[in-house]
């Protein structure tokens, strides 16, 4: 145990003492996390409000600064402004019962998550070295989102199990997303980080064929255009290879 918490403790120290930023533009594999606050507009904000994402990034920035990634994200809230939507299953006092009777609690929260694959140019201005500077990327990929129904402990017949399909709104389509922002790696230490401007497009459908607060009109198939914007920051962790030993004779 005692070893693997030095291995932890002094990993950091080990990776970025292999190079030195300063001297040039180096290629090196990257992972990362980030946080991002999102607003929604088009489609998207028809159904809801703000947006929290939180995901995850594997890449590659070349020795040309370019940078090629996989990332995934997480996406919840608690904004949902589809109006009326448990109405159907209410009493005269707006109250849903559960299965003994009881006052149901009843929770709606935004979910969702997209997967991109994504590239970009890094441009070494107003930074202290050439592997720092204005990022831009761009990408493509996957977007999920829907409206989650939660009751704790309750059991609510009317919205359990497959009957949460007809309330749920749920939608899936193409992804598309843009960044601009800084990218600062150190020049030797653990403090790589980024941040900046985040916009993503959605062309997503319906994927539910009824819904169940509206069961008299038909469900649109139309393509959707759903879309957030906002700021993203995140961390990221570079491998560099090891440089070879100098080796000095008298």
């Amino acid at each position: 145990m005692r070893s693997i918490f030095f291995i932890i403790l002094f990993l950091p120290s080990a990776l970025f003492s292999q190079r030195n930023v300063k001297d040039s533009i180096i290629g090196t594999p990257l992972i990362g996390v980030h946080y991002g606050a999102n607003w929604t507009g088009g489609d998207l904000a028809d159904r809801y409000g703000f947006f929290n994402h939180i995901g995850g990034m594997a890449g590659y920035k070349t020795n040309r600064n370019w940078y090629w990634c996989l990332d995934g994200n997480f996406m919840f809230g608690n904004d949902i402004k589809v109006p009326n939507l448990l109405a159907g299953i209410t009493d005269s006092n707006g109250i849903i019962n559960d299965i003994n009777g009881g006052v149901g609690k009843v929770f709606l929260y935004s979910r969702g998550f997209n997967v991109n694959v994504g590239f970009g140019k890094l441009f070494p201005v107003l930074s202290p070295n050439k592997n720092s500077g204005i990022l831009v990327q761009a990408g493509a990929g996957f977007l999920y989102h829907k409206i989650r129904i939660e009751t704790n402990e309750q059991v609510i017949p009317q919205i359990e199990n497959e009957y949460t399909y007809g309330y749920d709104r749920l939608t899936t389509g193409l992804n598309f997303h843009q960044f601009i922002g800084y990218s600062y790696m150190s020049n030797a230490g653990f403090y790589n980080f980024y941040g900046g401007f985040y916009f993503q497009q959605g062309l997503t459908k319906n994927y539910r064929t009824i819904f169940f607060d509206q069961p008299d009109v038909p469900v649109s198939t139309a393509t959707r255009l759903d879309l957030q914007f906002g700021l993203r920051i995140g961390w990221y962790i570079p491998f560099y290879k090891r440089l070879p030993k100098d080796y000095y004779f008298d």
